[in-house]
């Protein structure tokens, strides 16, 4: 009796090649599907993307893999446009997170700018950012004082870096920081693609006494470029409805305060 060819385990290049091809149409995999669609245990995938990540070609992140491309694509702020009800979702929750009064931190990003277009007026308070867009709404509000931070001006994310911006974070201190990321990784942390805006907001994290971070549901799980803060960072994170419950209970278990908007 001969042996059925499909029911046999593929081989390593054969579940390599699946991988990469599951990358390209899908942006992302997870290792427990893939093993489930070859036959194969979850160890096997495991040791294949440890293979894959060694030659250049992926990037392994909690539970899969991302293409090595997408850690280093940085849209502008302006071209941010998916997830826009959850941002500002996320948005009106961070406003309870507002001091009645003193001085607040706002990150540059597509949901801090979420946070900045429902910022109340009517309370007096100080107000630091790195983004001239931010600083430029807020100056419809005449009860508030806003400082840039100062630096250079990037032209992706309109965001002051440098040592301008870091020597005026030495000086700073604000009751809450609202941050943004680009990937959120159990593993590897908060992480952003430009290693200048990095700088800024590791500096940050020390500024304030409370530290909120805004991101939605698609950061959790990729790491994009460099580290600027542990998950330990943060105090309170503000996502959407859409975060899975094992990110949840993975960031709860890192003794974080998760608000799903």
């Amino acid at each position: 009796m001969t042996d059925n060819v499909e029911t046999r385990a593929p081989y390593a290049d054969q579940r390599k090649n699946h991988i990469i091809g599951r990358l390209r149409s899908s942006g992302r995999i997870d290792a427990l599907e893939v093993a489930e669609s070859l036959g194969v245990t979850g160890e096997t995938i495991r040791k294949d993307l440890i293979s894959l990540e060694r030659q250049g070609l992926l990037r392994r992140v909690h539970g899969g893999a991302v293409p090595v491309q997408s850690l280093a694509f940085e849209p502008s702020v302006e071209t941010r446009t998916q997830f826009s009800s959850q941002k500002i979702r996320i948005a009106k929750a961070a406003l309870n997170h507002l001091p009645d009064q003193g001085s607040v931190l706002i990150d540059a990003g597509s949901t801090t700018a979420k946070l900045v277009e429902l910022f109340p007026g009517d309370r007096d308070l100080t107000v630091y950012t790195n983004a001239v867009p931010v600083a430029m709404s807020l100056l419809t509000r005449p009860r508030l004082t806003v400082f840039t931070l100062g630096g250079r001006l990037r032209n992706v994310t309109f965001a002051e870096v440098g040592d301008w911006a870091a020597r005026a974070l030495a000086e700073i201190n604000v009751d809450v920081a609202f941050l943004g990321t680009n990937g959120i990784s159990i593993e590897r942390g908060l992480t952003t693609p430009d290693p200048a805006e990095a700088a800024v907001k590791r500096l940050m994290l020390g500024c304030a006494a409370k530290r909120v971070l805004l991101a939605d549901h698609s950061k959790f799980g990729f790491v994009k470029g460099t580290k600027h803060g542990d998950l330990d960072d943060i105090d309170v994170l503000i996502s959407d409805t859409g975060l899975d419950e094992d990110h949840y209970a993975q960031l709860r278990a890192a003794g974080i305060e998760v608000e799903r908007a």
